[in-house]
């Protein structure tokens, strides 16, 4: 009941609320200008008996340990439950420069049970292409917390075999973007729509007649001078222009998993008839003891004894006509006090008879 007039509420804002201009940097990247994810293998060190002895840690030690100079016997193996393997991985942000710090994040890949108060020894961290961009090194700060008992009872808070080092990255080789190069920028729209790559192209043509080129739905191609602080200072201009985008494609999200409904302001609907009520079946299970008289020679016994009830709740028709909007599907149920399981079997039958102006999407 609460779940339906919550979504009554939302729906009422979503059609309240009208289509205002925004900026374009607020729907619209420019190509090229984008993060390139950087993962590497290290050890954690450190830590209080939390870590772990598994073969491929040992190797790793030992690689670790001869790069120092140091080497352990062939048929010695380390006890190293103060070390854990790693897998730590960052983001480099666009036009990052050599010498910048970047967050890391660091998990655990073997059996070590914590990484709190560890710390990462040097590891290094590779792109797509194989090449080093960054090296990172330095304590972990770790939100969760585990312990455990000696009859295996458990408590756990968050995940403590996750941490993470701010600045715990040094860059050492930028990426090179292709910002500064060609005769031309890029807008790629977040939500394709050729509505809106149409208007976005007009907003910047009023700025510059003819600068500006849908390509397609995503994609509005702009001419860019060729000097890099001339195209740095156009591109200012340009990100900081408003216009109204496109309204969006009528829609209805449905998540069967947590019951979330949420419905696009365009969606309407056909003249329909509905009618929806409730079969409750109860099925009672008891048991009684049969026991004979005192001289009848019998045997006690359990006997099980059932008890089913069926109930028919009331049902209730609908008749919308044409061009109604779901706010008033949704307050008349909502009225008989349905729930969104019951919201959704009446969406998906809707949809079902071609009742919805809009597309049914189930998640």
């Amino acid at each position: 009941m609460k779940a339906v007039i919550a979504l009554f509420i939302l729906f009422s804002l979503l059609t309240s609320w009208s289509v205002k201009a925004q900026r374009i940097k607020d729907l619209a990247d420019v190509a090229g200008v984008r993060s390139n994810q950087l993962i590497g293998y290290g050890l954690v060190v450190g830590l209080p008996g939390t870590g772990e002895q598994s073969p491929f840690t040992e190797q790793s030690f030992k690689t670790m340990l001869s790069n120092f100079g140091i080497t352990m016997p062939e048929n010695l193996k380390p006890k190293i439950k103060n070390v854990a393997a790693v897998a730590v991985h960052a983001e480099l942000g666009a036009f990052t420069k050599a010498g910048q710090t970047i967050d890391v994040t660091v998990s655990s890949m073997g059996s070590a049970q914590s990484l709190r108060g560890g710390t990462l020894v040097q590891t290094i961290l590779m792109g797509l292409d194989g090449n080093a961009y960054a090296v990172a090194q330095g304590s972990l700060v770790v939100s969760g917390l585990g312990a455990q008992g000696l009859d295996g009872s458990q408590v756990l808070v968050n995940i403590p075999t996750v941490g993470r080092i701010a600045n715990g990255g040094i860059v050492e080789r930028e990426v090179k973007s292709p910002f500064a190069t060609g005769d031309y920028i890029t807008f790629n729209l977040r939500n394709s729509d050729f509505t809106t790559a149409k208007r976005l192209s007009d907003t910047i043509n009023d700025l510059i007649a003819g600068s500006a080129q849908a390509i397609d739905a995503t994609s509005v191609r702009v001419s860019a001078p060729r000097d890099i602080s001339d195209r740095v200072s156009f591109l200012s201009v340009l990100e900081n222009l408003e216009f109204e985008p496109a309204t969006p494609a009528a829609k209805i999200i449905v998540n069967s998993r947590t019951g979330t409904i949420v419905i696009g302001s365009e969606v309407t609907l056909l003249a329909a008839a509905i009618t929806h009520g409730g079969i409750t079946v109860t099925i009672n299970e008891m048991q009684d003891v049969s026991q004979p008289n005192a001289f009848a020679e019998g045997e006690t016994v359990v006997t099980n004894q059932s008890a089913v009830n069926v109930s028919n709740a009331d049902a209730r028709m609908f008749v919308f006509k044409p061009g109604v909007t779901l706010e008033t599907l949704v307050r008349a149920i909502n009225e008989v006090g349905a729930g969104p399981g019951d919201v959704m079997a009446i969406l998906e039958a809707l949809d079902q008879a071609g009742a919805i102006r809009g597309e049914l999407v189930i998640i």
